[in-house]
């Protein structure tokens, strides 16, 4: 536990990358609340695709609404949105206690919409209506297209968790849509209590690059990117442009960690937790790496706000002939695509399931 309980006292929120309908009933997401101090949960369309397809649990609803005439999509989102209702209830405490600043839950779009913002906005207003639930985002990818659609849906009022970013600049085009989207609202004279976070994938990187770089830099790169990108969301924090719109009443975007399981059997298990550990970001991670963390992880040092950390690591990268800039957009554009191909593995499952 003292790994978890330093993660904590350094600033950081804990929040769970999964969620099943198992989990849920069997209590293990509640538990994980009372005894790790989880504050939030995130979901992607491969975490519904394992949990739909390789499960029982759902194949009863499932028959009951392909009854009601539910085409595949419209059955996934009904029982998504039942699945992140209940875990958003057993948040809401936490949303209550912190005043909406932790305790969310999210529920992804259809990445088929990665490319389309109109569509994507037209879907984030619905599945936000349909959630009725406060703490809940909508995640939207933050590809060209999508953060078209991240200004949009925030001036219309929805809560948005920005995924698939890979570099401080894409993390920066995040904040920026949603700075847009409520300074748009303060024009029109809207509220302002729209939150955000901006999902930063982490372990892609070393995956990326593990078997290109020298051997002492393995694993190296995605906390290095971690590191710099934090320290860019400090900077944009402390600005006059963020502080104006926090002392209106806006809430300030938060930066997440994302994609902080280990890929390599190698390296520590706890290594994407341990080592981007900062204060007013949260760390989303798998249920094993979470207590992985519990068990064994190592006390934290809190990461450093300049980003000195990760200059010489990034610096070393480009000088071995990596463009950090272009494998940053091929990373993203695999990751939508990897959403994609489990988004139509589960839509197909629940076919399968529906049909039978």
């Amino acid at each position: 536990m003292a790994g978890v309980k330093d993660l904590i006292e350094i600033g950081q929120s804990i929040w769970l990358d999964n969620i099943t309908r198992d989990m849920l009933d069997d209590g293990v997401i509640a538990r994980f609340i009372a005894e790790l101090d989880v504050t939030g949960l995130t979901s992607n369309p491969s975490i519904f695709d394992k949990a739909i397809s390789g499960s029982t649990a759902y194949d009863a609803d499932v028959a009951t609404l392909a009854g009601e005439g539910l085409d595949s999509e419209g059955i996934f989102f009904r029982l998504a949105l039942d699945d992140l209702r209940r875990a958003a209830d057993l948040f809401a405490p936490v949303a209550e206690a912190t005043r909406g600043e932790d305790g969310w839950v999210s529920l992804e779009v259809s990445p088929t919409l990665a490319d389309d913002a109109e569509a994507t906005v037209a879907a984030a207003r619905q599945l936000h209506a349909e959630a009725d639930r406060a703490n809940l985002f909508i995640k939207i990818p933050g590809t060209p297209a999508g953060l078209v659609a991240v200004e949009e849906a925030v001036f219309h009022g929805v809560p948005v968790n920005v995924t698939l970013l890979f570099s401080t600049q894409q993390y920066l085009a995040a904040a920026e849509a949603h700075l847009r989207g409520l300074e748009r609202r303060r024009e029109a004279g809207l509220g302002l209590k729209v939150a955000s976070v901006a999902s930063l994938f982490i372990s892609r990187w070393d995956v990326a690059l593990n078997d290109v770089l020298p051997a002492d830099m393995r694993n190296t790169v995605g906390i290095a990117v971690g590191a710099a990108t934090y320290a860019a969301a400090v900077a944009l924090r402390s600005s006059a442009r963020v502080t104006d719109l926090v002392a209106a009443g806006a809430p300030a975007q938060k930066l997440l960690f994302a994609s902080t399981g280990v890929k390599d059997a190698a390296a520590p298990d706890t290594l994407y937790v341990r080592d981007l550990a900062a204060r007013d970001t949260i760390n989303t991670m798998p249920d094993a790496t979470l207590l992985a963390m519990a068990d064994h992880g190592e006390a934290p040092s809190a990461l450093a706000m300049d980003g000195q950390s990760a200059a010489g690591v990034l610096a070393a990268a480009s000088a071995a002939g990596i463009d950090l800039d272009a494998l940053a957009e091929k990373l993203q554009r695999d990751g939508a695509a990897a959403f994609v191909s489990a988004w139509e593995a589960m839509i197909s499952s629940i076919a399968t399931k529906a049909s039978a």
